[in-house]
């Protein structure tokens, strides 16, 4: 899957080593909620967890990437991701 992103994105995506396969689970398994008028933030919840350990054929596929479930995608209305990152914080649910 080829995800589209903006200059600015494809440079986060360079400065914070962010993996492209867990971009890709992110936009298919991940929780997508609201971040403003304009962009939604898509990161892995529990819920998106355990759709992703369906997807991954269980708990030993999930672990391999355990260590990057922290990561988010902020993504605008026209499709476009906008930025990328490693969470550091708790996402506060609207």
């Amino acid at each position: 899957m080829n995800l589209n992103r903006t200059n600015h994105a494809q440079v986060r995506h360079q400065n914070r080593a962010t993996i492209p396969l867990i971009e890709s689970l992110l936009w298919d398994c991940g929780t997508w909620q609201r971040a403003n008028s304009s962009a939604w933030i898509v990161f892995f919840d529990k819920a998106a967890l355990k759709r992703l350990r369906r997807i991954l054929g269980g708990d030993r596929s999930l672990r391999l990437i355990e260590g990057h479930t922290n990561n988010y995608l902020i993504v605008g209305d026209d499709g476009q991701i906008i930025t990328t990152g490693h969470r550091t914080k708790h996402i506060t649910r609207h």
